[in-house]
Parts: C-alpha cells; sequence; structure tokens
C-alpha cells in the first residue's frame, strides 16, 4: 500500500513538472513550425489566384459565347 502511494505522488509530480514544461513554451514554434506557416500562408495566396485566373477565364469564355 505504501507503494502504491509512493507510485501515485511520483506520477502526479512528473505530471505537474511536464504540464509547466509545456506552459512555459513559446507560441512562436521553432523555425520549421514558422517555416511551414509561411508555406500554408504562400500555398493559400497561390490558391486565391489561380482562383481569381480561373474566374476570369469563365468571363472570358461566357463573353466569347455572348458574341
Amino acid at each position: 500500500m505504501i507503494k502504491l502511494g509512493k507510485s501515485v505522488i511520483a506520477a502526479l509530480v512528473m505530471g505537474a513538472l511536464i504540464a509547466g514544461l509545456f506552459s512555459c513554451q513559446k507560441d512562436e514554434g521553432g523555425p520549421a513550425e514558422r517555416a511551414g506557416k509561411q508555406i500554408d500562408k504562400a500555398v493559400e495566396k497561390a490558391g486565391q489566384q489561380i482562383q481569381k485566373a480561373g474566374e476570369k477565364i469563365e468571363d472570358t469564355v461566357k463573353d466569347a459565347n455572348k458574341k
């Protein structure tokens, strides 16, 4: 019974230490995370540009069909 109590206390202490370590981390992340965010933004921007180009093509085709 005493061993179980010590194990539980040790587990709680370790959990508190681990939680403390994770709460101290900055939200900025490391260089890989920042690079990933920049890539995400670039892909999103490229997707928007592709969508705009597609809309212009649709408009051009509609105009050509009217003539």
